[in-house]
């Protein structure tokens, strides 16, 4: 095995290499498996990212399982109240995983001002509600503030306050039916403390977010009654599994809804970025092996009369190629270093400096293209690599048992 480094070394570093026919060969081998690499580690972490933000901002304005009565409807709007008095409330304790619970209400409403009006949901949120999901996608102001009595403060979005010319502390009328047609509906007056922008329209353009009891008011509801629960989560991956879990212990009464089901178009279109990135990753690996393999054949071609002096002294087929595929190791570990060192400078570059943006950011739900690194995935993806374009190897490497020492020697 000592020789066959030794050889390979030489081979790798002698002058006829650097000037020979195979050097621009072998430099664009190199460079494939590199490009390829950084193309496939932005692909990985983009598509990681983009994901995560997106369920970042479902979640946030839905909680990961949602609770509420069987008898709801399908609409943003809660019609059958639940009660506070639950086993589960305010400490979820019999289902593992659970970071935390809180209680909502929904009403459908429209709000009017003098040139315009919109249909929203005000989303009636509690003492117990965590701010700090929604207190990211905060622009201008502040979270609103409930005391003792009801509030009038609510946060909106900013593509409503666009549309309808509505501005920081400014205050409007919302419209609330009944369910008797011909009665006079309710008016409720609210005033804006703080303008939100998630970056996915279906939720902006559909809730405004203030005091729960404004909605147990005005559907005559008692103090302990709401519209359902909303948990979170320790772990997204176990969403399917925690959602039966929770199902299982929760009344009979109580229906359970994940975020997954709820917003099933939209999980079914991110799950999509997993299958554009294996196709990246696979073609990126042929393209990179199919390069090594050209450069290792003119390698061959280019040192037969070598392999020729090295079978007549005794040497095995197998001694001989391990010599090129320790060669051809050396040069993809080569590659994959400068890959590496570009794809993750670039994707560290991207997510402190955010200087890559979506030319269309209503279509993927954020402006800035969001980098998500996971060192496993960054491992696997080298390792894997690595070992493909090694397997590829062997192929053409079987090239030189055909090769005769006589013809060999006397090749030019």
């Amino acid at each position: 095995m000592g020789y066959e480094l030794f050889i390979s070394k030489r081979i790798i570093s002698s002058k006829s290499y650097k000037s020979s026919v195979s050097a621009p060969i072998i430099k664009i081998g190199i460079t494939a498996i590199a490009i390829g690499m950084v193309v496939m580690l932005i692909a990985i972490a983009t598509g990681l990212g983009l994901q995560k933000k997106v369920r970042e901002k479902v979640v946030a304005f839905n909680g990961h399982v949602i609770l509420n009565n069987f008898d709801s409807n399908l609409s943003n709007e809660t019609l059958e109240p639940v009660s506070l008095k639950q086993e589960f409330y305010p400490n979820f304790t019999q289902v593992d995983g659970i970071k935390h619970i809180q209680a909502v209400a929904t009403k459908f409403g429209i709000i009017r001002t003098v040139t315009d009006f919109e249909g929203v949901v005000l989303k009636g949120v509690g003492s117990d509600y965590d701010w700090n999901y929604v207190e990211e996608f905060l622009v201008e102001g502040r979270l609103p503030k409930f005391g003792e009595d009801i509030s009038n403060e609510v946060l909106i979005s900013q593509y409503l306050a666009n549309r309808l010319n509505l501005n920081l502390n400014e205050k409007f009328q919302m419209v609330f039916g009944k369910e008797d047609l011909e009665a006079i509906p309710n008016i409720r007056a609210f005033e804006i403390v703080g303008i939100f922008d998630s970056g996915f329209q279906e939720l902006d353009k559909t809730y405004i977010i203030g005091d729960l009891r404004q909605v147990q008011r005005l559907n005559k509801w008692e103090k302990d009654e709401v519209g359902g629960f909303e948990v979170f989560l320790d772990d997204f991956t176990k969403i399917q599994q925690k959602g039966n879990e929770i199902y299982r212990v929760t009344p009979s009464d109580i229906n359970t809804v994940t975020v997954e089901q709820k917003y099933i178009s939209t999980f079914e279109w991110i799950k999509i970025f997993d299958n554009n990135t294996y196709g990246i990753i696979g073609i990126m690996i042929i393209v990179a092996g199919i390069n090594m393999i050209t450069a290792l054949l003119v390698l061959i071609l280019e040192r037969t009369q070598m392999i020729g002096i090295l079978k007549s002294l005794g040497s095995s087929n197998w001694s001989i190629r391990k010599i090129f595929l320790y060669n051809a190791t050396y040069l993809i570990g080569l590659g994959l270093f400068w890959g590496n060192l570009l794809g993750l400078g670039l994707l560290f570059a991207q997510k402190h400096f955010q200087f890559l943006k979506f030319p269309d950011p209503e279509q993927y739900y954020v402006s800035i293209i969001p980098v998500l690194i996971k060192w496993d995935y960054v491992m696997l993806l080298n390792i894997g690599t690595f070992i493909a374009c090694l397997l590829m190897l062997l192929i053409p490497s079987i090239i030189i048992s055909r090769i005769s020492p006589v013809q060999a020697i006397r090749f030019e």
